[in-house]
């Protein structure tokens, strides 16, 4: 008999808690951002609640996600960890897990938020857990082009918490973390790409080689910088944000031109960790520049 802590922790791992975190980071940049000035306390309270249901609903789609890949990750370095994976979790043990978490999560999106967040969320969980991980992965090089609509909502879950609808600001934001999706994740395939052809799975390095991924992320980087220039541009932000905006995307280009011109596996890495980063700092950019030019 696992303890309740070892069973725990292997339950809390489906979840993938460093991507939820950052879910859950670009969803509340959505709602400060949807509040003008400095939130009350029902603002905060609401902003509260609706991270808790975003939270779990989004565990959820890993939990799915895990589920349906076991026999994926069972053949890759990065994945094979996942108790899933190990075998340490059954099939239904996981199916149970995920539909509590989405179902706790939509009841509190719908009865605490709003319903029009509880759908974006749940429909958010569709285009990842079965769109995405089901449909579109094991099919088409482009999977993460776009299946990456899925992993940009939530900024506009967020926006939706806390104004009840979805506003040209929460597309944009919706907009920058699509375009973001493409390098960032080809920037790990060209890495790991043997692990991804063990796999099976039809990844961009796969199919079209080196050389065309590290093209393409370097052009996915010229777009995305022309993206994350929108919020100075629509008015959502001022200078603040727009500094930092040209640093980071600049570095961002940087990285992948360096990395089209002169490929390395080290070079690809230190890419990957940037788009964290990039992501990251520009949302909390766009967080301190709210408040400071208010």
């Amino acid at each position: 008999m696992k303890s309740a802590v070892v069973l725990a922790s292997q339950f809390y791992a489906l979840t993938k808690p460093r991507v939820v975190q950052l879910i859950v980071f670009c969803a509340l940049i959505g709602m400060v951002l949807a509040v003008p000035g400095a939130p009350g306390r029902d603002d905060v309270w609401l902003a509260l609640v609706a991270c808790v249901g975003i939270w779990l609903v989004a565990g959820a789609a890993a939990a799915f996600n895990c589920l349906v890949e076991k026999g994926i990750d069972a053949k890759m370095k990065r994945t094979a960890w996942r108790p899933t994976a190990k075998g340490e979790l059954s099939d239904l043990q996981a199916l149970l897990f995920a539909a509590v978490l989405c179902s706790a999560g939509s009841w509190i999106l719908y009865r605490w938020v709003n319903p029009l967040t509880m759908w974006l969320t749940f429909a958010t969980f569709v285009g990842y857990a079965v769109i995405y991980t089901v449909i579109l992965k094991p099919l088409t090089p482009q999977n993460i082009v776009i299946g990456g609509a899925s992993g940009a909502m939530p900024p506009v879950l967020g926006w939706a918490a806390m104004r009840g609808d979805v506003s040209p600001e929460a597309l944009i934001l919706f907009l920058i973390i699509f375009l973001w999706t493409p390098p960032h994740f080809w920037a790990l395939a060209l890495y790991r790409v043997e692990d991804y052809r063990k796999s099976g799975l039809p990844m961009l390095p796969v199919t079209h080689g080196n050389e065309f991924t590290r093209l393409q992320v370097f052009l996915y980087t010229l777009v995305l910088f022309a993206a994350c220039l929108l919020p100075f541009a629509y008015g959502m932000s001022s200078w603040l944000y727009l500094v930092a905006a040209l640093v980071l995307s600049f570095g961002f280009c940087w990285y992948g031109f360096r990395l089209w011109r002169n490929y390395s596996d080290a070079l690809a890495r230190k890419t990957f960790r940037f788009s964290l980063i990039h992501l990251s700092a520009l949302f909390a950019a766009l967080l301190v520049d709210h408040y400071l030019m208010a």
